[in-house]
């Protein structure tokens, strides 16, 4: 225990980071893959010889847009609110929050809020229901592309109307 509170000081210097909740997190992340590993053993399928680039293109679209949904967008925001604080709006239909300084709600507030940290478990949720229940996962993910999509046909249209009503 001191060896561990010794890296902890020594690591993050003046700094506080929650690496103990980082360590939590990383271990419901094995327990969580480990749990999807276990379902789609199992169920006996079969696990494919390599991804198809149509699957891996559809995933990273599908992620994306998921991450963004569940950790920035606004009608999402009552999910993150008992592990954050609202600072503000961030783009369209995005917010800004901070994760709270509550023990583990600090590290949790972190992973709810981070697009990036979203997206690990986002795509290991797409990739076992791909395994699981392969047809209304890749509609799922096709909706969410296509939501992407219309996102950015949505942002670049906003930037050529400004763009046009500027000049």
């Amino acid at each position: 225990m001191r060896r561990w509170q010794h890296t902890e000081r020594t690591y993050s210097a003046e700094e506080d980071r929650p690496l103990g909740g980082y360590l939590v997190t990383m271990a419901a992340f094995g327990v969580y893959t480990a749990g999807w590993a276990t379902v789609v053993k199992m169920r006996g399928r079969p696990l494919p010889d390599r991804p198809l680039p149509w699957d891996v293109a559809l995933t990273a679209v599908a992620t994306f847009r998921l991450s963004r949904l569940l950790s920035k967008a606004s009608v999402t925001s009552p999910l993150r609110a008992p592990f954050t604080t609202f600072q503000g709006p961030q783009g369209p239909a995005e917010l800004h929050e901070e994760a709270r300084s509550e023990d583990v709600k600090d590290t949790v507030g972190e992973l709810v809020t981070c697009p990036f940290c979203m997206s690990v478990w986002v795509a290991s949720t797409l990739t076992a229901g791909q395994l699981l229940w392969p047809r209304a996962t890749r509609t799922a993910m096709g909706a969410l592309t296509a939501l992407a999509g219309a996102d950015a046909l949505q942002l670049t249209y906003s930037a050529l109307m400004a763009k046009t009503t500027s000049a």
